[in-house]
């Protein structure tokens, strides 16, 4: 049998619901090497940090055709060697499936989930080969049905040209709501997990917009034929991963529209169009269009890039520009999103010690590995990264007498890079230079490469747009409103949580009230002024004038503490965007 034209072949099955395990055969045809190395990778693409799926697999066999036994020796701890002497062979393992999340697997009475990452090995020297998944349903589920992305041959028979595409189309199974809709010879399937009934004629229309747009945005032909928006619906949970061909969704039960519903605009709706919107932005941007050393990265380890924020960041800026471009969204909605984007980057003291190419590089260990000091010490490079996108769209049309704008960069970018090309570091300063005659390196240095903000007061007035901040509101004021009452008269400067009597203290801001004070991390803070304190009370507290200090009461790994709280100010770190010219911002909008 010829190498390369072998085909190996997983069958993929669910051996027990309620301990949450699958079960994979996997056939390897003779391959000519007396000593095969299986493998699984240590991480997902697109979600950079070290998961260790391997740890997941319960036991590994392997017996040759005629049923010998062969011996397998643990490598590390991902990888495996079998002693074959060069003949096929079957390797049957199991896989606990607990992780209720987008790039694991996951098994529950409802439904099972899986990455290829997370069920399927590898062969060493043999990714190449093309594969073939036969998936079965659980007998005792009738009512369940198979959905993924991947390529069907027959019936439940799935097929990849190779090791790379099988772990980039996740598999679900199970009972769920299911819808489709078509732009532009593109078919898209909507996929919720469950039976709850959602408004699917509005999220239709909707993301029918959103699709549209991306499709004009980077011209025929299109990277994908089909598309699959797969939903995992919960209690409780958040999140999206994409795919070559669909995305992973994990979203609340109850946040989304039901049927029969009144179309009432509200937050959690247009933050699920925004995830779709970001996760469908990636076909092009991170699929296609990706960092050089993403091209073929190694699975068993770390890969470094500084270049996150450019396809992070400005995912973050598309997800919701495109629902106002496409009128999901008024422009008010779309500039309080941005506005309060742009309140949790000013509350965050890390970005003047972290740049977004560090948050980038250093994603692996501080963002995909926060702690309750984060917000002092490292930035988001998705938050950030998508308030420099706006900011680069606005300075390339100052700049080129609104002859090019950051549309042009992204068809630039897919021209160039699309299909796997990868991008060198200084990709964005050498085609606004070289195409759109545009020298963008001082503003890269400033705001991308060092930790400046983004001077968006003076930009957003070229677009119609005013730039404001004001002391918070409340101590849970996300930005985006006016002040319709006074500003409390001092600030707290700590994150908590409602605890059954009192407040837990979940961060601290450096040089805050409450740091000044001596509040850290995991302090029961139980009374202010001798009274028994809740969120809502606290605020009060801090919106009376007064003279002396606040006396705090606070349970701390068993002790009880008194504290005292200085009278500070509270700083300007809300932000509101209003339009001050609706033709300039109608004409940026529509481009």
């Amino acid at each position: 049998m010829e190498q390369r034209s072998a085909t190996i072949h997983y069958t993929l099955s669910v051996s027990s619901i309620s301990q949450h395990v699958f079960t994979v055969s996997m056939t390897i045809p003779a391959l000519g090497k007396d000593t095969l190395t299986l493998s699984l990778p240590a991480w997902i693409p697109g979600s950079y940090m070290v998961r260790d799926f391997a740890r997941n697999i319960i036991t590994l066999d392997a017996i040759s055709n005629t049923g010998e036994q062969f011996t397998v020796s643990p490598v590390d701890k991902q990888s495996w060697h079998i002693a074959c002497n060069g003949e096929a062979l079957t390797v049957t393992y199991q896989v606990y499936a607990f992780d209720l999340s987008v790039r694991s697997a996951y098994i529950n009475d409802e439904f099972a989930f899986c990455n290829g990452t997370s069920v399927f090995l590898a062969v060493t020297d043999f990714q190449h080969c093309p594969c073939q998944v036969d998936v079965i349903l659980p007998e005792q589920r009738p009512d369940w049905s198979l959905a993924t992305s991947m390529p069907a041959s027959t019936g439940n028979s799935l097929v990849a040209n190779d090791y790379d595409e099988l772990i980039d189309h996740p598999i679900f199974m199970g009972v769920c709501t299911q819808t489709d809709f078509t732009v532009d010879d593109v078919t898209f399937t909507l996929l919720f997990s469950g039976s709850t009934e959602y408004d699917m004629p509005r999220l239709r229309r909707d993301l029918a917009k959103v699709c549209q747009h991306h499709l004009d945005l980077f011209g025929k032909p299109a990277p994908v034929q089909r598309y699959l928006f797969m939903t995992l619906i919960a209690d409780k949970g958040y999140g999206g991963l994409e795919h070559r061909s669909s995305t992973a969704l994990l979203y609340p039960r109850f946040e989304l529209p039901l049927a029969g519903e009144a179309e009432e605009p509200s937050d959690s709706y247009t933050n699920f169009i925004s995830l779709c919107s970001h996760e469908l932005f990636h076909t092009w941007h991170v699929k296609s269009i990706k960092p050089d050393v993403m091209v073929s990265p190694d699975l068993s380890q770390e890969v470094y890039t500084d270049q996150l924020w450019i396809y992070e960041g400005f995912t973050s800026f598309y997800d919701d520009v495109t629902l106002a471009r496409s009128g999901v969204i008024s422009p008010e909605q779309y500039l309080k999103i941005v506005a309060q984007n742009l309140t949790r980057l000013y509350k965050n003291a890390g970005r003047f010690k972290q740049s977004i190419a560090e948050s980038s590089y250093y994603a692996w260990t501080k963002f995909y590995k926060q702690d309750a000091s984060a917000i002092n010490n490292i930035v988001s490079y998705y938050n950030k990264g998508g308030i420099v996108a706006l900011g680069l769209d606005i300075l390339l049309r100052q700049q080129s007498n609104n002859r090019y704008n950051l549309d042009d960069l992204m068809r630039l970018l897919w021209q160039q890079y699309g299909h796997n090309k990868g991008t060198p570091a200084n990709v964005i300063a050498t085609l606004c230079r070289d195409h759109l005659h545009v020298d963008v390196s001082d503003y890269l240095a400033r705001v991308v490469y060092g930790t400046e903000d983004v001077p968006l007061a003076s930009l957003l007035a070229d677009i119609g747009v005013s730039h404001v901040t004001q002391s918070p509101v409340s101590l849970q004021d996300k930005g985006g409103e006016l002040l319709t009452k006074s500003a409390p008269c001092y600030e707290f400067g700590a994150t908590t949580k409602d605890a059954d009597s009192g407040l837990v203290i979940l961060s601290v801001q450096e040089d805050s009230a409450a740091c000044q004070a001596g509040l850290q991390i995991d302090d029961k803070l139980i009374a202010a002024d001798g009274y028994v304190l809740n969120a809502k009370l606290l605020q009060r507290m801090l919106s009376v004038e007064r003279q002396a200090p606040l006396a705090l009461s606070v349970i701390r790994d068993g002790r009880l503490l008194n504290l005292s709280m200085p009278l500070i100010a509270p700083q300007p770190q809300s932000c509101v965007l209003q339009i001050s010219d609706p033709k300039k911002l109608a004409a940026w909008l529509n481009h």
